[in-house]
């Protein structure tokens, strides 16, 4: 996974601490640009991403932006236990070496060699913040992956999902913390 430099992501987070944590119900784990949120500054919604990007710097699309409330790890959150009443989890779904696909530098892509154990300490991330009886939105795109390989790293079975279009192949799944 393509990161954010520590000492980049603690200036960020300095400058930009999280503001009303008590107020936040939902998480966004990985949020990129935000692009299926209605409102991309709900105030309900912690949003966090290992990037920070500003428009038209180093990505596909010009106004495409990461611009996340806090500057965090997938696999690392630093957040309290049971916080969220939800958690949006749409890790990067591209395995590649090289940075330079169009739809990688958009999206982000997983290491190539410890792709399984990433997804993993990642959901179980989102799970650890998770409240019980709380809902995780999971989003995986078949790109580089088929979607019955990544339920079987989870632990949790599914409650449901739906697949999204035959040529989009991207799954959305919901588990519950019990």
């Amino acid at each position: 996974m393509i990161n954010t430099d520590d000492g980049v992501r603690k200036v960020i987070n300095e400058l930009k601490p999280i503001k009303d944590l008590d107020n936040k119900l939902i998480l966004d784990a990985c949020c990129g640009g935000k692009m299926f949120w209605y409102n991309k500054n709900n105030p309900l919604v912690l949003y966090v991403d290992n990037r920070y990007c500003e428009k038209g710097h180093n990505h596909y699309r010009k106004n495409h932006e990461v611009i996340p409330d806090e500057v965090m790890d997938f696999r690392k959150l630093d957040l309290p236990d049971n916080k969220f009443k939800m958690v949006v989890f749409d890790p990067p779904h591209f395995k590649s070496k090289t940075y330079t696909l169009n739809m990688a530098k958009l999206y982000g892509i997983l290491n190539p060699e410890t792709w399984k154990e990433d997804l993993q300490k990642g959901f179980s991330e989102c799970m650890r913040v998770l409240e019980p009886k709380g809902f995780l939105v999971f989003k995986w795109n078949e790109t580089s992956v088929k979607i019955k390989e990544i339920i079987e790293l989870f632990p949790v079975e599914p409650l449901f999902g739906n697949k999204q279009g035959t040529k989009l192949n991207t799954h959305w799944i919901v588990f519950m913390k019990k």
